[in-house]
């Protein structure tokens, strides 16, 4: 058997380990049109803030280790060009001659990833803008800012990719701008969640243009809908594109997006050619809805699948669920699943809640605050998605709740986990198992709640009663109108002067005493309801002017 592989990063250099490990004795060509293989282009960004000091850390594998290792011929500089199907040749280009020849497959697998999206505008191709996808990309930028002593830099698009370039640069000495679209930065996070992010970047010296879009790039500023900022440097992170202009026309069939369609076991339409990696439309693994996830974990997988089916081995890619990671400076931001946008758009019946939780034990030193926010079917309860901002300790919880959605738990299930602890490193009650006690509550009907974006409804005439149970040092702080000040500790001897026939909505600090308050109020027979997030969330949101 030959096989032709077209990509030799991410899902490409899997498919080329995966399949020499289960034959031995088959033919193997991986084809790659840029001059490395198998690098690491999440580490792509880092380079240029300094941490990975050295660029040759950046290749994962080396043509000449892929072949005394994998005895895989890796043939860097040559380009695919077009796919004869019916003749089961493709067409390819060395580019360093010139020189077009014809490869025969038995079977053929494409990895042709994703392009950075450049949108139609006056001055994209100017000399200080640029787009990161390879290593050429990211030595360019660096070279570009130190032989220009660039000061100023804009980055356009304020996602994953996006926000590691802008700390990067930041890292470099550049003063940074984000310039975003959207009302918030990362897109899989809500809104409410990234409230805190926009803060902590602001505090660091980045500077948020949210809700604005660019117009015009010039030699040494770019023009935004409002206003103008200086540029030394661009950098256009605004989305990537499935990159398939080589599978139009062979036949294979692609979506309107221009992914190529496959089925679980990474088949095209076509016989015997297999298509993995960020050029494909996979499946959400919650809403089983097609979707376009372009992540370096999904790519791996679907790489090692393609490998196995052509071995003969039974393989399938079961969807993706988005499970993303970023590093902001020393902050830690972690999403999993559908955020509430995307649960609201597949028209699923949800409950939500949010936790704000320590890292570790409260006494241990070092402990710092992560704030949780979990979505759930409200039928089902099953995990929909989280999004988790904090510090210490973030990675792993949300790995844990990506597992739990990959088994299809219930938001109930994580109470009862059993979590490894110790004092440096969790609690005995972990934030996760806390988000379960909590979905548990809620779920049982033990309280009731409700949410930022409902305090300005709650009526101010006295049919309710609205009770904030902070100290009074916390009050001073910052308080909503019209709530009563009631500290929890004192909340017993003050019943009497809570009506029991009119409603009681609470709030505290985080949300854990209006939550024993609620209890304490309903074992006298009120009706209560708890603000998820407490004042913390509710002052982020309107310090953000979301309110």
């Amino acid at each position: 058997m030959k096989t032709i592989i077209v990509g030799g990063v991410a899902g490409g250099a899997s498919a080329a380990a995966r399949l020499r490990r289960l034959d031995e004795k088959a033919e193997i060509i991986l084809l790659e049109r840029g001059e490395f293989v198998s690098f690491a282009n999440c580490g792509l960004p880092y380079y240029i803030g300094g941490v990975i000091k050295d660029k040759e850390n950046l290749k994962v594998q080396t043509p000449q280790r892929f072949k005394s290792r994998f005895n895989v011929d890796v043939r860097v500089c040559h380009e695919a060009i077009e796919i004869l199907s019916k003749q089961k040749l493709i067409r390819v280009k060395d580019l360093e001659t010139n020189e077009i020849y014809e490869e025969s497959y038995d079977t053929l697998i494409l990895s042709l990833g994703a392009a950075p999206i450049v949108p139609k505008i006056e001055g994209v191709h100017l000399e200080h803008v640029f787009t990161l996808r390879n290593i050429p990309d990211t030595v360019k930028i660096k070279e570009y800012i130190h032989k220009h002593n660039a000061r100023n830099a804009v980055v356009v698009g304020g996602d994953y990719i996006g926000m590691e370039m802008a700390e990067n640069l930041h890292a470099a000495g550049l003063e940074v701008s984000v310039v975003e679209l959207a009302d918030h930065l990362i897109a899989a996070l809500d809104l409410d969640m990234a409230c805190e992010v926009h803060q902590y970047v602001r505090q660091k010296g980045i500077k948020l243009y949210l809700k604005n879009g660019l117009k015009e790039i010039q030699k040494d500023k770019v023009v935004l809908e409002e206003g103008e900022l200086l540029a030394d440097i661009v950098i256009l992170s605004v989305g990537v594109r499935p990159d398939t202009k080589l599978v139009k026309t062979c036949g294979i069939h692609t979506n309107a997006r221009g992914s190529i369609l496959v089925d679980q076991h990474m088949r095209t339409n076509v016989l015997d050619i297999y298509a993995v990696g960020d050029a494909v439309e996979v499946q959400n693994f919650i809403t089983k809805a097609p979707a376009f996830i372009p992540l370096a974990g999904p790519a791996n997988k679907q790489g090692r699948i393609a490998a196995d089916c052509i071995a003969g081995h039974s393989s399938k890619y079961l969807g993706s669920q988005g499970s993303a990671i970023l590093k902001l400076f020393d902050m830690t931001v972690a999403t999993t699943g559908l955020n509430e946008k995307n649960a609201e758009a597949t028209k699923i019946e949800y409950e939500k809640t949010y936790l704000y939780a320590a890292s570790h034990a409260s006494y241990y030193p070092g402990g710092k605050g992560m704030s949780i926010k979990a979505i759930w079917d409200k039928k089902t309860l099953q995990i929909l998605g989280a999004q988790i901002v904090g510090f210490d300790g973030v990675d792993k919880r949300m790995d844990i709740l990506a597992t739990a959605i990959r088994f299809h738990a219930k938001i109930t299930d994580l109470a009862s986990l059993e979590l490894c602890y110790a004092p440096p490193f969790g609690s005995a009650k972990d934030p996760i198992n806390m988000l379960g006690f909590v979905a548990e509550n809620i779920s049982t009907g033990k309280f009731n709640q409700f949410f930022w974006h409902d305090v300005k409804r709650l009526p101010l005439d006295g049919s309710v009663t609205l009770l904030d149970v902070r100290t009074k040092a916390e009050i001073e702080g910052g308080k909503i109108n019209g709530f009563i000040s009631i500290p929890l500790d004192e909340l017993r001897e003050h019943l009497d002067e809570l009506p029991k026939d009119k409603p009681v909505f609470i709030h505290c600090h985080s949300g854990l005493r209006s939550y024993i308050a609620c209890r304490i109020l309903t074992g006298y027979g009120y009706t209560s309801y708890s603000l998820a997030g407490g004042w913390r969330l509710y002052a982020k949101a309107l310090e953000e002017g979301i309110l």
